[in-house]
């Protein structure tokens, strides 16, 4: 057996390992191909009759290229996701022979030309029956923008190079790993973000059809997002990202969500909070506009002041002036013509209130 590992570094340096002792290359072998293909452990049965690994640095993302006789790697449930890899996908290009994946309960089987992608963080098993030659792309879960679940569904999944997609991100990939120590580090960076917006594009097309398969599944998850933002609108650090993290989705699909409501989710969000605060300032005369604004999430006043003319034509000062020079209880939003969500509870409430944070009475401003 002869077996070769070289590094690249991002400059294009090389550092070679040949020929070692006997009895410590299949130990060699392991090990790159732990570090290239899993982390280690891999269980790789047989005795290769050669196998070389070419691995090349770009900032957070790995590329590699790795040859083989044939080779079964199996990572297991005990040992996946237990090392500081757990969250990094594996964008694997079979540039020849046959392979074979199963991950997250599908098989794909991969012919020259084919990419692939699985996930550290579970267990999987890919199989090299004969002589092979693949280039991959390690790259952080969070550069893709998809969530551990979002993963699950984007492994395993043949993307074939006569699919759309597929064939632009083939040669793309071929590219970037062939090309890691030679081209400019720019050219570099330019390449690895195509290479990262095509595969966000496919993990994109995989996650619809998803939701294809269960109607008003995108529809469903949007209201309880839209529910969870007016729970939360008094969180002055409710953001876009907080709210992904706590549905356990990708930013990226979170926005496509939000695609047909006519704003984007800060939009959303401001929104929201520009509606309450109107209503506030009808409501509770006594309370300063700044700790209205703060009641609901806005840090900075004059921040809150300009949202609020933007949106409605004045000033919260001048908005609470003329509810007040309307008397009786038909004073607040409705009173000037502005649409109101809150339900009429009889002529001596005005309207039927829904919990909100504490209001404290200050001297009016």
């Amino acid at each position: 057996m002869a077996t070769d590992v070289q590094e690249r570094s991002s400059r294009g340096s090389v550092r070679t390992t040949g020929a070692p002792p006997a009895h410590r290359e299949r130990a060699l072998w392991r090990d790159a191909l732990a570090r290239t293909l899993g982390a280690a452990p891999l269980t790789v049965p047989g005795e290769p009759a050669c196998g070389t690994v070419r691995t090349s640095a770009l900032g957070r993302l790995r590329t590699a290229t790795v040859e083989g006789g044939g080779l079964s790697a199996l990572r297991s449930g005990r040992t996946a996701g237990t090392d500081g890899r757990a969250a990094t996908v594996v964008v694997t290009l079979l540039d020849s022979g046959t392979a074979r994946l199963e991950q997250d309960g599908r098989e794909a089987v991969l012919e020259p030309g084919d990419v692939v992608v699985h996930d550290l963080a579970r267990p999987f098993r890919l199989a090299f029956p004969g002589d092979f030659r693949a280039k991959c792309l390690l790259l952080p879960r969070d550069v893709l923008g998809l969530s551990a679940s979002e993963t699950a569904q984007v492994t395993a999944r043949r993307f074939g190079s006569d699919t759309p997609l597929g064939c632009l991100l083939s040669p793309l990939l071929a590219g970037l790993v062939d090309g890691a120590g030679d081209y400019a580090p720019h050219t570099l960076k330019l390449m690895a973000r195509n290479a990262v917006d095509l595969l966000g594009l496919l993990a994109d097309e995989v996650l619809a059809r998803s939701g294809a398969e269960t109607p008003g599944g995108d529809r469903a998850l949007l209201l309880r997002i839209q529910e969870y933002i007016d729970r939360n609108l008094a969180d002055p650090e409710l953001t876009p990202e907080v709210i992904a993290q706590a549905h356990h989705i990708s930013l990226r699909y979170l926005h496509k969500l939000f695609e047909g409501e006519d704003a984007t989710v800060r939009r959303w969000i401001q929104r929201r909070r520009l509606k309450e605060c109107r209503h506030d300032l009808a409501l509770h005369r006594h309370t300063t506009i700044s700790a209205v604004a703060h009641r609901w999430g806005f840090t900075s006043a004059a921040h809150f002041s300009r949202a609020f003319r933007a949106a409605y034509g004045m000033s919260p000062r001048e908005w609470r002036a003329v509810q007040e020079s309307v008397p009786g209880p038909a004073h607040g939003p409705a009173a000037a013509g502005a649409p109101s969500e809150r339900t009429p509870a009889g002529p001596a409430v005005g309207y039927r209130l829904r919990r909100t944070p504490a209001c404290v009475s200050s001297p009016r401003s």
